[in-house]
């Protein structure tokens, strides 16, 4: 034998052993404008498994309304909110077309669709349905995966480019200690011979690293990787 469909004046007044949607509240079931609520079973049975079915919340836009409510919200005089058995859904977080495929699954038999203002009606029936289906909406592809190159951390072109500048400081910086130890007291100046030395030590390192450099970029333009 079916629950019986219930009525309180506020939702606070629901008692707890008879609320069993654990994914909703009375709060989110009562009348918007009254606080009024109407515990229809099979209809909330519904909502329930259409919230289990997509995994997702559902945010509940409207569900019963009193008659004063209705009447003040431009409702239809038969309208299904009035029995507890209508909800509407916004779309903020779903997309319509499944949505409304998971609705017709769980039982649901009235639809009314409103893009404009974001949300799916439904109720328990009879099979109808009004208003203009949401535009679809587009799928989103992946990406052309890109030819595989090497990282900067890993291009040849960067390490023989890397090198060459890191010998023409080295050298640079040789020359520079070369000229300061110069000028200083007699007892360095002993090492100034060997930072010269130094020194072109440094200036074939930088013309290695740039050659290995040019010789990178243009295998590398060879194989379509720039």
């Amino acid at each position: 034998m079916p629950d019986p469909v219930r009525t309180y004046r506020h939702f606070r007044e629901v008692p707890d052993h008879l609320w069993r949607w654990p994914n909703f509240s009375p709060a989110e079931i009562a009348c918007r404008g009254t606080g009024q609520i109407k515990l229809h079973p099979e209809a909330l049975d519904k909502l329930q498994a259409l919230r289990e079915r997509l995994g997702k919340p559902l945010i509940v836009r409207s569900a019963y309304r009193s008659p004063e409510h209705n009447r003040a919200v431009g409702g239809a005089t038969r309208s299904k909110h009035l029995d507890g058995t209508a909800f509407d859904i916004a779309m903020a977080n779903h997309d319509p077309a499944a949505f409304e495929a998971a609705a017709r699954e769980v039982g649901f038999l009235g639809f009314g669709f409103y893009p404009r203002s974001g949300f799916i009606h439904v109720d328990l029936g009879p099979a109808r349905q009004w208003g203009e289906r949401f535009p679809i909406r587009a799928t989103a592809f992946a990406a052309e995966t890109p030819p595989a190159r090497e990282s900067l951390a890993e291009s040849r072109t960067l390490k023989g480019g890397g090198a060459a500048g890191v010998a023409t400081l080295g050298a640079a910086g040789v020359e520079v200690a070369q000229g300061v130890l110069a000028e200083t007291q007699t007892a360095v100046l002993p090492l100034v011979p060997y930072l010269d030395t130094l020194r072109w030590v440094f200036i074939a390192v930088a013309l290695g690293g740039i050659a290995v450099a040019i010789l990178a970029r243009i295998d590398d333009w060879r194989r379509g990787r720039r």
